[in-house]
């Protein structure tokens, strides 16, 4: 018990010193072992494989969590909370590991740490003051013959030590959830590699083959349960020896994993999802549990000036076993054929039957100019990697070079297309959103011309139909050509799927987002959509849940907070909803939704603030916004002529107008009546 290698590691993060140096002193004036890293310096490979080698060798792991760590997304307490979940999933019983301590608060305000830490029991320790009672948990924790007990006959001086101190249960939704992630044990399989390219792929490859202790033994396999053909595509590593061509490899990987998609009998985990994984020291098999799918494609790629070589192979995530590998050197101006043959064998070493012609719809909208191509993924890194409507530009300009290479490149004008309409949908004035929107529109008309039976084409035609014209009809036949052409693509469920609910079909709505989220379920963007879903369909404790889930994934999503808000607002929940939209106080959606939960709570004076806050930033370009605050105050005359402003602009928030419960003040008004009549909707 006095080994610091095998007893516990505490881990914390610089702010939290002392209240880990309290803990730590306490469990060590009880004889218990603790290793408490207090360097100066942290970091380095030596650090590095020192904290490995202890969390991997630890008894326990007491993370100690407070509002300032919990919220910081960087750090290297960060680093050790992954180390610590990977081993986790690896082990049979998370409680026989993972003892969180949080400083202040509740497990149930902790939406992002690790989804292993909500499964287990959670201690509070203010500031650090450690009672008896936890020293005595620890003890038992860590002592073997009382730990083991099954039978409850341990001394009830021990039972009463292991009791819980804190008198909140971890949520339900939490431990059901840790359930689905728990893992299965996996198959030794060693393979010599002969090509170095084939070394140098990620260790992930050989911890799948790990063999299983007891704890991994124990676990049911049913838990792990993928549906047949599914696959993740890992991010391939980049071995052209220079950083700036990760685009490249980034790139060719996203568009391996589209030709994947378009295989009709395999389900493909999304991009989002699969590249949340990359630069992490992960097994194949978390990988594998995290995504439900039942194998996993991984390689890497080298780029020289006129040729390319990627390696790639496929593994079986349940057994460890390498299905299929090959290494293929081809001229730059064959990728697209190439991304055809890897999809091609992909499938037939999953026993996928192929229906009709793949290389059509693999390289359906392609391009054989090696230049254009390159922008294009310029264009593709610079628009996913966006954090603001001002870094859309960069996009635009790679895609309108790839354009200018090769001017029959429909994928990279149905890009263009979606990323002027978002430039466009959040525009400083009304004639910069009408100019957007008329390119994005010419661009999805011409991704159409040139390949009428590309998926991208329909949905960057949908998109512009729906937020530009206001034509929903017309979006509504576009999105379901999409649908059809791309049942797996996640982003045409998710923006399809939004639409529908949108315009009232909220189980197709509903069900396309959902679906999205099983495609791509470790992405803000899948979640984010469910919520907004829920939400107009009036169900809005499941809204409020699906939230929840995006601010786990990322905390700093300052939109989700103002939707969270007018989720609680929905069940009347004011208090829940304010605390909410007060999160980002200085993000103007967070100012819409204060304007309006202020006013339900009597501070009338704040929320006419909340809107001069509001109107300072967005000005007349909020306009189906300001006319729902006043139908919320009252006032229905400002909010009719708020809304016949909206739609003499055009304003893309109309789109929510037969559906929004916050207009329901206005539905029997005749001129709220004729704006309806005048948008068309679909019946």
């Amino acid at each position: 018990m006095t080994d610091p290698g095998t007893a516990v590691f505490l881990s914390y993060a610089s702010q939290d010193a002392k209240a880990a140096q309290r803990i730590c002193d306490a469990l060590r004036a009880a004889g218990i072992g603790v290793f408490l890293d207090q360097s100066e310096l942290r970091g380095g490979d030596v650090w590095d494989q020192k904290i490995r080698r202890q969390i991997h060798d630890c008894a326990l792991f007491i993370p100690v969590i407070s509002a300032s760590t919990a919220s910081r997304r960087e750090g290297y307490f960060r680093l050790e909370w992954d180390l610590a979940d990977q081993r986790s999933h690896m082990m049979a019983r998370d409680s026989a590991f993972i003892v969180p301590v949080s400083l202040d608060a509740t497990p149930g305000a902790r939406t992002d740490v690790p989804e292993s830490f909500h499964r287990v029991q959670w201690t509070r320790l203010p500031v650090g003051e450690t009672p008896p009672a936890f020293v005595e948990r620890i003890k038992r924790l860590l002592s073997p013959e009382l730990s083991q007990d099954p039978t409850g006959t341990a001394p009830a001086a021990a039972r009463v030590a292991a009791a819980p101190i804190t008198a909140k249960p971890v949520p339900a939704s939490w431990r059901s959830k840790g359930m689905l992630l728990a893992t299965i044990a996996v198959v030794v399989i060693a393979l010599g590699y002969l090509a170095v390219d084939r070394l140098v792929l990620s260790k992930r490859g050989a911890e799948v083959g790990a063999v299983p202790g007891p704890a991994a033994q124990s676990s049911p396999a049913a838990t792990f349960n993928p549906p047949p053909h599914s696959i993740a595509v890992l991010p391939f590593v980049n071995l052209s020896g220079d950083k700036e061509q990760e685009y490249f490899s980034d790139g060719l990987t996203e568009e391996l994993l589209n030709s994947l998609a378009e295989i009709n009998e395999l389900q493909v985990a999304a991009r989002t999802s699969s590249f949340y994984f990359k630069g992490k020291d992960v097994d194949l098999g978390t990988v594998a549990h995290k995504l439900n799918v039942g194998a996993v494609l991984e390689g890497s790629v080298r780029r020289s000036a006129h040729t390319i070589r990627i390696t790639a192979q496929l593994i079986n995530a349940v057994t460890g076993f390498h299905l299929w590998s090959k290494t293929y050197d081809r001229d730059l101006g064959d990728v697209l054929k190439l991304q055809t043959e890897i999809a091609t064998a992909v499938a037939s070493a999953l026993k996928v039957t192929l229906l009709g012609d793949v290389a059509a719809k693999v390289e359906l909208g392609g391009t054989r100019n090696p230049d254009a191509f390159d922008a294009y993924l310029r264009g593709a890194r610079a628009y996913s990697s966006r954090h603001e409507t001002k870094d859309i530009p960069a996009a635009i300009a790679a895609y309108t070079e790839a354009i200018r290479l090769d001017p029959n490149y429909a994928l990279a004008f149905a890009a263009r297309s979606i990323a002027l309409a978002a430039v466009a949908g959040e525009a400083a004035t009304k004639a910069a959103m009408r100019e957007g929107f008329d390119k994005a529109q010419a661009d999805a008309r011409q991704a159409l011309a040139l390949a009428p039976d590309l998926a991208q084409a329909h949905l960057a035609s949908a998109n512009v139909s729906e937020l530009g014209t206001l034509d929903f009809t017309q979006a509504s036949e576009a999105y379901e050509r999409a649908l059809a052409l791309a049942p797996g693509n996640a982003e045409v469920l998710r923006l399809s799927g939004k639409f529908a609910a949108y315009m009232g079909r909220f189980d197709a709505g509903v069900a396309a987002a959902r679906r999205a989220v099983v495609l791509d379920p470790l992405a803000r963007a899948s979640h984010s959509v469910l919520g907004r879903t829920l939400y107009v369909a009036h169900r809005y404790q499941e809204a409020v849940a699906a939230l929840a889930e995006v601010l786990r994934l990322d905390p700093d999503y300052k939109d989700t907070y103002a939707h969270r808000g007018f989720a609680y607002y929905g069940l009347g929940d004011l208090q829940s909803a304010r605390a909410s939209c007060e999160t980002q106080p200085d993000y103007w959606g967070n100012q819409y939704c204060l304007a309006v939960i202020y006013d339900r709570l009597g501070r009338h004076a704040d929320a006419e603030a909340e809107l001069a806050k509001m109107q300072t930033v967005v000005g007349d370009t909020a306009s189906y916004q300001y006319a729902t605050i006043y139908a919320q105050w009252g006032d229905r005359t400002q909010a009719l002529e708020w809304l016949e402003t909206a739609l003499r602009v055009r304003d893309p928030g109309l789109e929510l107008l037969r559906t929004d419960a916050l207009l329901d003040p206005l539905r029997k008004e005749p001129r709220f009546q004729a704006i309806e009549r005048e948008l068309k909707f679909p019946s």
